[in-house]
């Protein structure tokens, strides 16, 4: 059963105060970080940069999103004193805080960079507002509230601001336990191209009345269609693996010559959009059929089509009154959203072909490291006898819809089998990953770009050899998670911390640790710390000299750059941290292990996953059975081309049990059998 609201409260409020080891000064920024972290997951937002501060002129703000290819800056206000019961957000406080927020933005605006110190958190957001205030055309003011927004306020109306275009949105505790309650998904969008643009759209049927799904053509309006990617950008593209992967937003410069110079050509010349919806709402007209509603629209390819739209209308004041997009519409019920939609943007990308490092939520990497998960038992931490699991979340919303059908006593073992602190996403992974691969400045580029950029080095790494994905790499992940989570901790309780650039203390902390320890001949002895659930003291006193040091580099960028969070997102931050002349305690260094040690454990564990693979491939071939794979052999001719090879151990598979295929046997034949899906079989 779901959640209740009250218990949702209580939980979330537990989740803050366990976030927030260094007591209550950080309460706000753990809160924001927390909420901020859902919203990134489910797609709401790109991004957060914590930046608290506090003006007694009424000027607030706790974090901010710059994203410059959607000409977007976002920023973050939060409403929160730790309250121990649910209580009522008035329209008044609502507007009071928005106020707080817009007065910081106008301030900054005006030069506030200059009354404030150059160390504070607030100085380096105000200059770059300042200084690139030509740079956005769109202000996103969001609050995050621990309180339920009153029902009398439906809606903030969107407003302009000299150049600026103003909208305002609410994560109130009530509409947060909403999207947690739905299974974890993401707020789907709901477009009323009736009510909201004042048309319907003409489209044509492209299904037959007995298909299992339905499908539409439809000529979409290049205005509209840049009007939605302005209103709800990357939340459009989340299934589309290109506008995940690559660099959003980039303008195509043949599209940008097209909408400039022929625009009535544009149907012709673009090959269109593909997307899909869970639902339509439609009417027929005359014969006609007419689309009036959509929910959940995602264009699965084509994101580069669109944003080139948007951003050549912004940017070069284009019009876009004669440019039609043809969009090809698939209605894919959201119980088989996960299977379908990957499979639709991986076929309709096929001009330039999806590798493995697309990587939806059912790539086999991930779906391997969620059955360690919930397979492998971490080891009692000392003084307790409890073993415990981490919870790898493959797809968004995993861990509720564990607890969502249980009874108390199940949903009370389900937590202590796995805790909420040893629950982890697919960006976590990728966070705890790049920064021991001295990958820190993709971590400080936020969750989803630091993920994309994981994502291409793990697809690659998956094809040339998946054995290196085994236990041995499952436990060091977990082992390089409780460093990360520890320093997090020490960082919040260290005297020098003011509450500002954590996340990048953290991240070149850990980056600087690792090229150190590698410099010096050695590894970290990640056996040990999946062994006991946690680092010695040694490893955290290191830890607190390395942080330290970090800090006071990072917050002392070159002549001419203000903002503390943007240098980080420079290889000129990692190279001046490599430079430091610093060393590691001796103690610490020699709790490591030797490097040529750990390159035999993982050859090792790589050779054991070989064997594992071949087994569990052998199982699932004998399941099949030898009528089936009979049933495959008639359907290939004329459909998949095999080689002499395959078509021997296609013959040996139809012959079982008399004849068994080998295990290296098996594996080909479930190779040969994932190229047959991509044809046709079933």
């Amino acid at each position: 059963m779901a959640l209740e609201l009250g218990e949702f409260f209580h939980d979330l409020r537990q989740d803050v105060l366990l976030r927030a080891s260094a007591g209550q000064d950080f309460l706000e920024s753990e809160f924001a970080l927390g909420i901020a972290e859902e919203l990134t997951q489910a797609g709401v937002i790109d991004g957060f940069e914590s930046c608290p501060y506090k003006a007694p002129k009424g000027q607030r703000v706790d974090g901010y999103w710059f994203e410059e290819d959607q000409d977007t800056l976002s920023l973050f206000i939060v409403d929160y004193a730790n309250r121990t019961d649910i209580q009522s957000l008035t329209r008044t406080e609502v507007e009071t805080i928005f106020k707080r927020l817009f007065n910081f933005f106008t301030a900054s605006l005006d030069g506030l960079h200059t009354d404030l110190e150059e160390t504070s958190p607030g100085y380096g957001l105000a200059r770059e507002i300042h200084d690139r205030s030509n740079a956005f055309s769109k202000v996103d003011l969001y609050l995050f509230s621990e309180r339920v927004l009153s029902e009398k306020l439906e809606t903030i109306e969107d407003r302009d601001f000299k150049k600026w275009s103003i909208s305002h949105h609410i994560w109130d505790i009530s509409r947060l336990h909403r999207m947690e309650t739905a299974q974890g998904a993401r707020e789907e969008l709901i477009i009323d191209f009736e009510e909201v643009y004042g048309q319907q759209l003409q489209c044509l049927p492209a299904h037959l009345t007995s298909a299992q799904y339905e499908s539409y053509l439809v000529v979409m309006p290049g205005k509209l269609l840049a009007d939605l990617y302005g209103r709800f950008g990357s939340r459009l593209l989340e299934q589309n693996v290109r506008s995940f992967l690559q660099a959003r937003g980039k303008v195509n410069k043949g599209i940008r010559s097209t909408i400039m110079t022929n625009p009535e050509m544009f149907f012709a010349f673009n090959n269109g959009i593909t997307a899909t919806a869970t639902e339509l709402v439609t009417e027929k007209q005359n014969g006609s059929v007419l689309l009036k509603s959509i929910r959940d629209l995602q264009i699965v390819n084509g994101g580069q089509t669109t944003a080139s739209l948007f951003h050549t209308q912004r940017k070069d004041k284009a019009s876009l009154d004669k440019v039609f997009v043809q969009m090809k519409l698939s209605v894919v019920e959201k119980e088989k959203s996960e299977e379908i939609v990957p499979k639709i943007s991986e076929y309709a990308n096929t001009q330039n072909k999806v590798s493995a490092a697309d990587f939806f939520s059912n790539h086999p990497f991930h779906v391997r490291m969620e059955e360690f998960s919930r397979r492998l038992w971490a080891p009692a931490l000392a003084g307790s006898q409890r073993e415990t699991k981490w919870f790898y979340e493959r797809a968004r919303g995993q861990y509720a819809d564990g607890q969502a059908k249980l009874g108390v006593a199940d949903k009370k073992r389900f937590i202590a089998e796995f805790p909420k602190a040893q629950m982890f996403t697919k960006t976590d992974l990728a966070k705890y990953e790049n920064v021991w691969d001295e990958k820190p400045t993709y971590v400080n580029l936020g969750a989803q770009k630091n993920f994309a950029q994981y994502a291409r080095r793990i697809g690659k790494e998956w094809e040339e050899n998946s054995a290196r994905f085994n236990e041995h790499y499952f436990k060091r992940a977990i082992s390089r998670g409780v460093i990360f989570k520890t320093t997090e901790k020490v960082v919040s309780t260290a005297q020098w911390y003011n509450g500002g650039y954590r996340a990048n203390v953290v991240a070149y902390t850990l980056a600087l640790m690792g090229h150190k320890v590698k410099a010096a001949g050695k590894s970290i002895n990640y056996e040990q710390i999946w062994n006991r659930q946690k680092i010695s003291e040694n490893f955290e006193s290191a830890i607190r000299i390395l942080s330290k040091a970090v800090h006071e580099n990072i917050t002392q960028p070159p002549a001419g750059i203000s903002n503390v969070t943007e240098w980080c997102k420079r290889d000129g931050c990692w190279e001046s941290l490599k430079s430091m002349d610093l060393d590691l305690p001796a103690e610490f260094l020699a709790e490591m292990v030797d490097e040529s040690r750990d390159k035999e454990n993982l050859k090792d564990a790589a050779k054991v996953q070989k064997i594992d693979d071949g087994i569990i491939a052998q199982r699932e071939v004998l399941k099949m059975g030898a009528i089936r794979w009979q049933q495959f052999k008639e359907w290939c001719p004329g459909r998949l081309a095999l080689s002499p090879r395959d078509q021997g151990i296609l013959d040996v598979a139809t012959k079982i049990p008399r004849q068994i295929p080998s295990e290296k046997q098996s594996i080909i034949l479930l190779e040969v059998l994932e190229r047959a899906k991509a044809e046709g079989w079933i």
